[in-house]
């Protein structure tokens, strides 16, 4: 298969570009559909570090809050060198459709920090961790705004989070962030919500379509927290797991590949580009396999006008965030292929860390069964709720979903009125 050059579209430039395609199937005041479009406050922080040898190195982060109207700001937390404060604003506004699409009391937010987490010490990671989270602190609270893990972070980094607001106040405050270990208030299934919520969703997308799951095809693209256990509980739903990749490499075998072992592999080996057995693709040449279901769960801006032709399934599940372009949008459309966006595919994310907030809040927790139920039940209506109206109003899921964000934000806004 043929490598293309991708060209990533600026990930702020197709949130707006997917708003404002959304935006004119609402009734809205002008001054109020640029309210929504802009993020309502922007933090830029540049701080010290102190390495391992002794010397100093500066950092920059940055946490941006979309909107409040709903409730309080809840977003995630990015190490990776690529981060921009255009990608945290991008991925500030998805957080506040994905919430308003299931109905969760929140506004949408998001941070990052500039660096390569993989190349810093524990000790490192720690020290960078309580400084941004000092620096940020203006911004955070379990009433104001509740980070969350999000690419290069884990439980672990929340749990540092959480502990660095907690010196400040002087006890212990486990609802200002979600995603923390169980140990320290954590959710039990947090973890994997993110992947298996992306399953959920991809069956009922299945059923819409009249795919038959058992046997379906999957590609993922992405094989982390959120693709791994995608592509496990897709297996147990009776699919066959024919590709996945990772930051490295990736492997296609036509008759499928063993998810657990990949995952040994992956544990062992760093990647799942090596894994014996099977053809060897890029990254890029995995969103071109024969499948029916392509789940891309890795970063923004993979599926693009320059490869769209050659994606051959019949289901695109975006399993990160905005991992599809809107020019890519239009030609997979045009070609018959459904694309279920971000903010309702990779929702399970941010649905159990509100069932954890809630749980810290009220200092009592559920049983992973509680969790899982209350998940998909969420997920399945939030899902039903956008097919309904992209049937009745004769435009894309993504659209659609959109739509139904944009709305309830308004409305809510219309409802509270403009201070003072």
């Amino acid at each position: 298969m043929a490598q293309p050059a991708i060209t990533v579209s600026d990930p702020w430039e197709m949130a707006l570009e997917q708003f404002h395609r959304a935006a004119r199937h609402v009734p809205l005041k002008k001054g109020i559909r640029e309210f929504l479009a802009y993020p309502k406050r922007e933090l830029t922080v540049n701080f010290p570090v102190k390495m391992d040898d002794g010397s100093v190195r500066i950092f920059t982060g940055y946490r941006v809050h979309h909107s409040t109207v709903l409730g309080p700001t809840k977003g995630g937390i990015r190490y990776h060198p690529d981060v921009t404060l255009n990608e945290v604003r991008a991925l500030a506004m998805w957080m506040t459709w994905k919430c308003a699409i299931a109905g969760l009391p929140y506004g949408g937010a998001k941070g990052g920090v500039v660096c390569d987490p993989k190349q810093l010490s524990a000790g490192e990671l720690e020290r960078l961790t309580r400084r941004y989270a000092t620096e940020i602190s203006v911004f955070m609270g379990p009433e104001s705004d509740i980070p969350a893990p999000d690419v290069g972070t884990n439980p672990q980094v929340m749990a540092w989070i959480m502990d660095t607001y907690s010196m400040h106040r002087g006890y212990s405050v486990p609802a200002v962030v979600t995603g923390k270990p169980v140990s320290v208030g954590g959710s039990v299934g947090r973890e994997e919500a993110t992947g298996l919520g992306c399953a959920l969703v991809a069956r009922e997308a299945a059923r819409a379509v009249g795919l038959p799951l058992e046997g379906a095809r999957v590609a993922v693209q992405g094989f982390g927290n959120v693709g791994s256990v995608a592509a496990l509980t897709l297996q147990r739903m009776g699919a066959v797991v024919v590709a996945v990749s990772d930051s490295r490499g990736g492997v296609y075998h036509p008759r499928g590949l063993d998810p657990e072992a990949l995952l040994r592999h992956k544990r062992a080996a760093g990647t799942v580009a090596d894994f014996p057995d099977a053809t060897h693709v890029s990254s890029t040449d995995i969103l071109e396999v024969p499948c029916d279901i392509l789940v891309p769960a890795a970063l923004e801006g993979q599926i693009t006008v320059e490869n769209a032709d050659r994606v051959r399934a019949r289901l695109v599940i975006e399993g990160a965030n905005g991992p599809t372009t809107p020019e890519a949008d239009d030609r997979l459309r045009q070609r018959g292929v459904l694309v279920v966006p971000d903010v309702v595919a990779n929702s399970g994310g941010v649905i159990v860390s509100y069932f954890e907030w809630v749980q810290d809040l009220q200092a009592f927790f559920w049983t992973e069964e509680e969790v899982r139920q209350r998940l998909e039940r969420l997920l399945v209506r939030s899902f039903r709720d956008v097919w309904r109206t992209a049937q009745e109003r004769g435009v894309d899921l993504r659209t659609a979903a959109l739509v139904r964000a944009i709305e309830r934000v308004a409305d809510a806004l219309y409802t509270r009125g403009i201070y003072p």
